[in-house]
């Protein structure tokens, strides 16, 4: 462990891999992982809303399983790899979930939708032929302020029709 010479603070060395390209970083031992991907980074779609792990806007994948960026500390992803929304879309074209999005009109001011794409992804990867009642319980840990639910659980089942067969 370090010490920052300008606030006399430990840090620590870690190397995570954030979609797909190694992250090399000091950071102090308490820097949550939504601030290290916002600020260290520079990933703009990890928003930080309420910081308890309760409305789902800091939701990224940490190997392969869904994760609330806010309750996680920086230092813990040490050698482990990170997808963020920007990380899932594939050469270059929208991935079918934002593909979805995007056709349902599913997002007003934009500010959840990236949380609710990755616990989609998750989901589908689990499920992918869902009902309605089981889309809305798999996205319950999303809050989304603004657009009442029904273009985003619309636009996860259509991506779950275009996903048929992937």
């Amino acid at each position: 462990m370090s010490t920052d010479t300008t606030t006399d603070r430990p840090t620590r060395e870690i190397s995570v891999t954030v979609n797909g390209e190694e992250v090399t970083a000091e950071v102090e031992p308490r820097l949550k992982l939504s601030d290290f991907l916002r600020n260290y980074v520079d990933l703009g779609s990890v928003r930080v809303g309420c910081e308890h792990g309760v409305c789902g806007a800091c939701t990224v994948s940490v190997d392969g399983d869904i994760a609330k960026s806010c309750l996680m500390y920086a230092v813990q992803l040490d050698g482990k790899e990170v997808t963020t929304v920007e990380g899932i879309s594939e050469a270059g074209s929208l991935h079918p979930i934002q593909e979805a999005f995007h056709e349902e009109h599913a997002l007003q001011c934009g500010f959840c939708t990236s949380g609710f794409i990755m616990s989609a992804r998750e989901f589908l990867a689990e499920n992918p032929d869902p009902t309605r009642a089981e889309i809305k319980a798999a996205l319950a840990d999303n809050i989304c302020r603004c657009t009442g639910y029904q273009n985003i659980f619309d636009a996860v089942e259509r991506a779950a029709d275009n996903m048929e067969g992937d």
